[in-house]
């Protein structure tokens, strides 16, 4: 890290208290990103790092931040800045020791008390990112339309453009074409983390589920729950707690395929090839639950 003393006089700037650093340590920053720990005597400050073009990634992941802790919902570190310092952006926030034992139940009644919160429209009112993928986030009143064009269909346009078209063109033009027949329903537009598997939610030193790490938007909060069974699953007592204070109706078994397969064409464009077979899986499954 170039230039740990700019970025703690910001801090010192923001928070009104002096913040002399004594501690650097650098720490795991996710896929995206590098990061470290800026700490004095009485505070520490979690701050991630990355290049200049980057900076507005960062001022969006700060304003989920603080939307999600508006919320009142959960544990959500507080963002305290972001800027630029040499050939770097970065955002720090709060730094919360995530050692303690995660409490799926408590976990799962946190996400469904965060789902309450709802607006008039889907989207929000600025674009953010889905790991580094632009993620478009223009106000709808309507879920389909919205999910058509900024998730599915943006998605499927860039794995065209990545190169992956010729497998995905038929499968994606057929989804959709019955699009409004798979997703069923008019859900309320609710706050949703965005981008809630298992390494983005933790438990603090106490105990209480932390999340961390959003692609923020109002959506179909079934959205946000698929995603958590994407990579392995939270846990049955999260789903049993997550149930009981919002049930889900039984459609959600299918439409929680087409909500990952969002998810799954991102991971392709992100990450490759590897992707591909998953991707096409996901698609014939739910054209053949149309049939």
């Amino acid at each position: 890290m170039n230039d740990p003393e700019t970025i703690a006089s910001h801090i010192a700037s923001v928070t009104g208290r002096p913040f002399r650093i004594r501690r650097q340590q650098s720490v795991g920053g996710g896929c995206i990103n590098r990061a470290v720990v800026l700490a004095d005597d009485a505070r520490a400050y979690f701050v991630k790092l990355n290049s200049v073009d980057r900076l507005a990634m960062f001022e969006a992941e700060s304003e989920g931040l603080a939307a999600l802790r508006e919320a009142d919902a959960t544990r959500v570190p507080e963002p305290v800045c972001t800027g630029i310092t040499g050939a770097q952006s970065y955002l720090a926030m709060e730094h919360v020791d995530l050692t303690g034992r995660l409490d799926g139940a408590q976990a799962g009644r946190r996400l469904a008390c965060l789902h309450r919160c709802t607006a008039t429209n889907f989207g929000w009112h600025r674009d953010n990112t889905i790991g580094s993928t632009p993620q478009h986030n223009t106000r709808a009143r309507d879920w389909v339309a919205f999910w058509r064009e900024h998730r599915l269909g943006f998605q499927l346009d860039l794995a065209a453009r990545n190169g992956y078209g010729r497998a995905l063109l038929d499968s994606g033009e057929q989804l959709m074409s019955v699009l409004d027949g798979l997703i069923g329903h008019r859900p309320v537009p609710s706050l949703l983390h965005g981008d809630l598997w298992g390494g983005n939610i933790g438990a603090s030193r106490e105990g209480e589920p932390v999340i961390f790490d959003p692609a923020v938007y109002f959506g179909d909060r079934e959205t946000d729950v698929a995603m958590t069974e994407l990579f392995g699953g939270f846990g049955s007592d999260f789903y049993a707690a997550y149930r009981e204070a919002w049930p889900l109706p039984p459609e959600y078994a299918t439409r929680k395929i087409l909500y990952n397969l969002y998810h799954v064409l991102n991971h392709l464009n992100l990450f490759g090839g590897g992707y591909l077979a998953q991707a096409k899986g996901m698609m014939d499954r739910l054209l053949a639950s149309v049939h």
